[in-house]
């Protein structure tokens, strides 16, 4: 029974953190990130709770269960059917502190785990023992064992190893009334009997379960298809004598609307120790799929379907992957993995596989040996749930009928028809999936920013839904039924089947207070749509937002929560997420929240949006959740669908600081380059006051950390080094002239850099001059959020570079990264077309002696060195050409899979940044900087990143790739 509250919320909320271990979150931008999954639904939660522990979890439901708040699981909230979220409920998040592999047992190929276990983790302890599990969706690095159960989630090797469902052992469980039972397997008459007669509430479960049972047998084996992917619905065949009323199984696949889990043993399979792929190409996908059930008797692992249109999406995203060259002719492609206990044995598999692929004449084939090319192929596919919400010409998809199944030999059919149904709606989509299995997955184009395209959502799922019945299919194959679908489900089960599933859940739910709205009485699938209270009308923006029709609205609605931001393993995104562990500090956080602001800028005049975030840009939310972004750009170029969380908080702080008093940090560091053409001036005088006791204060005034130490302004910069150089050096005669851009923190604080440059350009017979004056970037006003003075430094950089006399092709050297990368992206970006002629000629060091000097000599450099990549050249600059010329130099070079510093300019500078950035700092790149050898080279482009490892790294010092050549050529001489 509800205990009476006038403020439910805050009780609860206070009687919740009084006694949890864990954080108890009922703040507005807590509900706000944990308000969407990967739906398209938005539903703003009561409180989110991340349990210390399990009693944490029992707790938490005993006093939800007294206030009668509904309990929402969820994992890495990546569900495409909405059911990790739920309007007024409590959000437990078991990913953040449940996600232990408690243990793998190889003798019975078992693994036990906790909820909130991350699919990869698992993997991870398992592959010592020659081991695996077997499901694998694409979101392996972040999705939860907790969720794919919730789910009964598959991927691409279900062919072979088969659904969550299928690899699930025992599951432990916490009902609403707060029972605990742990339900196995098949069972025997004998075993029945016996749960029969538990005392208690386990006991009158299992009596009611069995009777349920024994009451439908007809209903339930003649309303349930048998398909390799039936997710719709409860699985309550599984309760039928003929599969040992398998308790496990029946709830897999429940979307936590039955029970709550608390741990689950999950059954391993062996790993193929060799792999070989082979992709085949067919004309169309109604093709492909045709050829699917004649391959399917030789055994491969995987029969993934992708079509032309998907690599065209992945080409209008970004560059081309290498990878795509062993794409065999075609408009549509099978990936038909094989395996082996060596090398050779999955590649005679392969063969067989190619050979029955070649007997069709209109296909063509190509077989992948090599495992890095396998994995760049794979990294195509498993991106398409991202890739796809943004088709070849630019328009926006969503979910929606996302992964509808039907039997393979029907799947050509299917598509053909599902086709022609798009067309007749005007909609545009990109299948993919599992066709091995009949799995489609296909993002569409409705248009539910406008009030209109509601009812075309409505009208095509409805439809849908038809079609796929009528091909004896599922409306889920994979994702399950949530919001998006469960309002189908009469389309597809007999009403006596509805009813069941009604029953079944009160047998274990009576209260419905376990994700309410979800499978059984649904919430309709056009409410709660996130995108229809965007804004209507063009917000005054700063920036252009070009790629988005200059709508920051459509920007931030590119995140469709596939998460790979809150993967913590590899690549730079997200750097804040990875230190803090928080949902808000991931860029998919980030865009929520703003999402949520941007609900309200847009409603016409007099109208309330309702949005959780009422004042707009001056949003405190917002602005804390951003404060820990380190405009790093690692999402731009990481996300699968290029969230650009650095220029949305370049254009959030201009608006939320405009006509306000800035941080004080804002004005020591954003307009740090005047301040060091000041103290260039004196540099002794300024070094000294740095080291003396009025340090502290001077930190405190600029907002810096105390713990930070101030760099050494050297006696001369690079730019009065040069003028002496040129006058007592001049350029030869006919040499070609390059522009060296002298930034401000080389000019300024490490001209050696710009020195190293000048010397190895002139050394293979370049003119290197300098602007006439003073040039700047403007990158420290940018990332502030200062940007009409950013636009006014560049402008006044542009008109100097034209008083310059060189001709209009010369090209332009850049020396640190994120420097280069400002003039590269963010100059055209905020000048328009009068930037672009600069950002086409800039290029890195690298970059210029791949493309200008491919063939001059290099120093000989057989020196073993380990590169932090500068977070703004991953993502927007590349490193190719820094590979070609560390081969040129003969370099043993290993990349560090670092991510980010954690310096990011000003950020790791700033107070209340230092233990963030000392923390991602020392996820990887210190420990391995510690670990290297004391003649081990450590390169770092990036001021920022030599820094970092300079005040952190216990005295090792890093160099600029120019001045380990210039080093090298000296020691030559």
């Amino acid at each position: 029974m509800s205990r009476p509250s006038a403020v439910p919320g805050a009780e609860l909320a206070r009687e919740l953190a009084a006694v949890l271990r864990g954080e108890v979150r009922f703040g507005t931008a807590e509900r706000t990130v944990y308000s969407h999954d990967a739906s398209n639904y938005r539903q703003l939660p009561l409180g989110v709770v991340k349990p210390a522990d399990l009693d944490d979890v029992r707790t938490t439901l005993a006093l939800c269960r007294q206030y009668g708040v509904p309990v929402v699981s969820r994992g890495a909230g990546t569900s495409i059917g909405g059911q990790a979220i739920g309007p007024g409920a409590v959000v437990l998040d078991f990913r953040r502190h449940l996600g232990a592999v408690l243990d793998v047992d190889p003798q019975a190929r078992t693994a036990r785990v906790q909820p909130g276990a991350v699919l990869d983790d698992l993997q991870r302890a398992a592959r010592p023992h020659g081991l695996r599990f077997g499901p694998d969706p694409s979101t392996h690095s972040r999705c939860t064992l907790g969720g794919m159960i919730g789910n009964d989630s598959c991927g691409a090797h279900s062919l072979a190893w088969g659904r969550t469902s299928d690899n699930v052992e025992r599951l432990d469980l916490l009902l609403a009334d707060g029972t605990e039972l742990t339900v196995g397997g098949r069972l025997t008459p004998e075993e029945r009997a016996a749960l029969r007669t538990l005392p208690g509430r386990p006991g009158e479960l299992h009596r009611q379960l069995q009777e349920f049972t024994d009451r439908n047998l007809a209903a339930i084996r003649q309303g349930l298809p048998a398909l390799p992917r039936r997710t719709s619905g409860y699985p309550l065949d599984a309760l039928l004598p003929e599969h040992g009323h398998d308790l496990a199984r029946a709830l897999t696949g429940t979307e936590g609307t039955c029970a709550l889990l608390l741990g689950a043993t999950v059954r391993l399979v062996e790993e193929p120790p060799a792999r070989a792929l082979v992709v085949a190409g067919y004309p169309d996908e109604g093709a492909a799929a045709d050829a699917v059930p004649a391959l399917l008797p030789l055994g491969p692992l995987t029969a993934e379907g992708m079509a032309a249109d998907l690599i065209a999406a992945l080409l209008a995203a970004g560059p081309r992957p290498p990878a795509l060259d062993r794409l065999p002719a075609g408009e549509c492609w099978l990936f038909l993995e094989t395996g082996g206990a060596t090398p050779v044995e999955a590649y005679q598999a392969a063969r067989r596989l190619a050979d029955a692929v070649r007997r069709e004449r209109a296909a063509s084939v190509s077989l992948v040996t090599d495992p890095a090319e396998q994995r760049q192929l794979w990294a195509v596919r498993e991106a398409g749930a991202g890739i796809v919400t943004r088709l070849p010409g630019g328009g926006e998809a969503w979910p929606g009928w996302e992964d509808s199944a039907v039997p393979p030999e029907r799947l050509g059919d299917y598509l053909r028809d599902l086709r022609a149904l798009l067309r007749r709606h005007s909609l545009r989509g990109v299948p993919y999936g599992h066709f091995g299995d009949g799995c489609v997955h296909l993002r569409i184009d409705f248009p539910l920013d406008e009030p209109a395209g509601v009812l075309v959502f409505r009208e095509f799922l409805e439809q849908a839904a038809d079609l796929v019945v009528s091909y004896g299919g599922s409306l889920s194959g994979e994702h399950g039924d949530g919001q998006a679908r469960g309002e189908l489900l009469p389309r597809m089960y007999p009403p006596d089947v509805i009813a069941l599933f009604g029953e079944f859940k009160r047998i274990w739910d009576p209260e419905h207070l376990l994700n309410p709205g979800a499978v059984v009485d649904p919430r309709p699938l056009d409410a709660d749509l996130r995108f229809v209270t965007a804004p209507r009308r063009p917000l005054p923006l700063a920036l252009p937002f070009e790629q988005d029709g200059g709508s920051l609205a459509k920007a931030v609605h590119r995140c469709v929560g596939v998460a790979k931001c809150v993967d913590p393993s590899t690549g730079v995104m997200c750097p804040s997420y990875m230190a803090t562990g928080e949902e808000r500090h991931s860029t998919r956080g980030r865009a929520r929240l703003l999402a949520e602001m941007l609900r309200g800028l847009g409603a016409p005049p007099g109208r309330q949006a309702g949005g959780a975030i009422a004042d707009g840009w001056r949003s405190t939310e917002v602005r804390e959740a951003l404060d820990l972004c380190l405009s790093c750009k690692g999402c731009a170029s990481d996300c699968p669908v290029h969230v650009d969380m650095a220029t949305y908080k370049a254009e959030f702080l201009y608006q939320h600081y405009r006509h306000r008093p800035r941080p004080l940090a804002h004005y020591s560091m954003g307009w740090l380059p005047l301040w060091l053409r000041a103290t260039a001036l004196a540099p002794g005088a300024a070094n000294t006051l740095a080291r003396s006791p009025a340090a502290g204060l001077l930190k405190r005034l600029g907002g810096i950390d105390r713990r930070r130490v101030l760099p050494v302004l050297p006696p001369e910069t690079f730019t009065r080094w040069y003028r002496r150089h040129r006058a007592a050096h001049p350029a030869p005669a006919g040499a070609r002239p390059v522009l060296l851009w002298p930034d401000t923190f080389s000019d300024h604080l490490q001209p050696n850099v710009l020195r190293s440059a000048v010397e190895v350009l002139e050394h293979l017979g370049f003119d290197v001059r300098l602007p006439t004056g003073p040039v700047c970037c403007g990158l420290t006003w940018y990332s502030t959020g200062q940007l009409g003075t950013a636009r006014r430094v560049l402008r006044r950089s542009l008109r100097v570079l034209a008083d310059d006399g060189l001709p209009a092709d010369t090209p332009v050297v850049g020396m640190d990264p994120s420097c280069t990368a400002t003039l590269r992206e963010d100059l055209p970006r905020l000048l328009g077309p009068a930037g672009r002629p600069l950002a086409e000629r800039t290029r890195t060091f690298a970059e210029f002696l791949d493309q200008y000097a491919p063939d001059a000599p290099l120093p000989r450099v057989p020196l073993d060195a380990v590169t932090q990549t500068h977070c703004h050249q991953h993502a927007v600059l590349g490193s190719a050409a820094d590979r070609r010329v560390e081969a040129r130099l003969g370099l043993h070079n290993r990349v560090l899979d670092s991510g980010c510093c954690g310096l990011a300019g000003n950020f790791g500078f700033e107070r209340g940044h230092f233990e963030v950035s000392e923390a991602i700092a020392e996820r990887v790149l210190l420990p391995e900087v510690r670990a290297a050898a004391p003649d081990t080279v450590v390169l770092a482009d990036g001021f920022s990143c030599r820094t970092q490892i300079a005040q952190l790294a216990q005295g090792r010092q890093a160099l600029h790739l120019a001045e380990l050549i210039s080093r090298a050529l000296r020691e030559q001489r």
